[in-house]
């Protein structure tokens, strides 16, 4: 069966989030609206500013409809302010989130835009050499709760994630030529 991903299309980086996606294959449909949800096998919330995903959200009504998605068992991957949407708790903050993963998450956490960079992760389960991964006012994990499983820390700091159908990571793996992190979350999609 071929897989059909959806890429929040509000606001961020979901055109490079479909570029990698086509290259492994996959069909990608950008996502602006809740009647976009139908026929879709997993969605991906890309980076960006999460504050402005978060109120397009709220304005159009559909993260109530990706909560009882993700809460039926449906993939979603939040990649930098898709993690920050995905936390439960957002440190210092009370913007808009989903709630649907057990983390703490604290917003620029690495700093401004400025502060940016790039790093080679291990990351836990994958083959091969270290996955390169952008920093852009990246956020990490403060807190996980006991069904996080850590998939990849920087400097002790928590930045890839899983809870069940749910995948976070602080970093942008759209933005380079490795894909196994997409391809990580499309093993994700029964």
């Amino acid at each position: 069966m071929n897989k059909r991903i959806g890429v929040l299309a509000i606001q961020g980086a979901f055109r490079e989030h479909r570029k990698i996606l086509e290259k492994l294959g996959v069909e990608t449909v950008e996502i602006r609206s809740q009647e976009d949800l139908s026929g879709i096998d997993g969605l991906i919330i890309p980076g960006g500013e999460s504050t402005a995903i978060g109120k397009q959200l709220v304005i159009d009504g559909f993260g109530e409809k990706i909560i009882k998605m993700a809460q039926e068992g449906f993939p979603v991957f939040g990649t930098c302010a898709g993690m920050i949407l995905l936390s439960k708790k957002i440190d210092q903050s009370e913007q808009y989130s989903l709630k649907l993963m057990d983390t703490l998450v604290r917003r620029n956490a690495f700093g401004r835009q400025i502060a940016s960079f790039e790093a080679d992760l291990k990351i836990k389960g994958f083959e091969g050499d270290r996955v390169r991964a952008v920093f852009i006012r990246a956020p990490f994990v403060l807190e996980a709760g006991a069904e996080i499983d850590v998939l990849s820390e920087y400097e002790g700091k928590i930045v890839f994630v899983r809870q069940d159908n749910l995948l976070a990571s602080a970093f942008h793996p759209e933005l380079t030529d490795d894909s196994r992190v997409h391809e990580y979350f499309l093993k994700m999609i029964p």
